[in-house]
């Protein structure tokens, strides 16, 4: 499909986003919305085949996202946003690269709700901080299986205590990639892992 090229086109070498320019957020907002149009997936919650599993972020203008590569000595690393539907679940890592066996991780865990065949309210449940090498982590399903076995991490591990909630719309979905737009005006763009 040309409108998904174009799009791949103008994400190539940002970054996930860091590396854009006003000029370039721009050109990208305006092809994800060209794309948005041609949704093949209009009820994505409905698409489970499609929707469910791991996916790895290649754009966002998520600030909250992006200032992680602030942290002092680290780099961002990949991030992922992994759906389990059937448990209502969303599990995002971020995985931090630094100093030799220094690699950290970021995770929260929350628990969806669908309000329509295209949005989700999200509440936050869980959130762990460390070094990779402490939490064990290898991949994001290894490192779900031991979230979901209630397992305590020699980490910042820490359930969440708040009401904060926040919501997220799926404007884009094929077999390879997501679009999602949440409310705080962030654009995510996502490919299959």
């Amino acid at each position: 499909m040309i409108y998904k090229d174009d799009l791949m086109r103008a994400i190539a070498g940002q970054n996930r986003g860091l590396e854009a320019s006003d000029t370039d957020k721009t050109a990208i907002l305006s092809a994800i919305a060209r794309l948005e149009d041609r949704n093949p997936t209009p009820r994505p919650l409905e698409a489970p085949a499609l929707l469910d599993g791991n996916w790895r972020l290649l754009y966002t203008t998520s600030r909250e996202l992006l200032n992680i590569d602030r942290f002092p000595f680290y780099n961002l690393g990949e991030i992922y946003q992994c759906i389990r539907l059937e448990d209502r679940k969303i599990y995002n890592i971020a995985q931090l690269q630094g100093l030799p066996y220094l690699d950290g991780l970021i995770s929260v865990a929350a628990q969806f709700t669908p309000t329509s065949p295209v949005r989700v309210t999200v509440k936050f449940q869980r959130f762990v901080v460390g070094l990779q090498r402490a939490i064990n982590y290898r991949n994001p399903n290894q490192f779900i299986n031991a979230l979901e076995s209630s397992q305590k991490f020699l980490a910042l591990d820490s359930q969440i205590q708040s009401d904060r909630q926040g919501w997220l719309d799926i404007t884009y979905l094929d077999e390879t990639l997501r679009i999602g737009r949440g409310n705080v005006g962030s654009v995510f763009v996502l490919a299959k892992a």
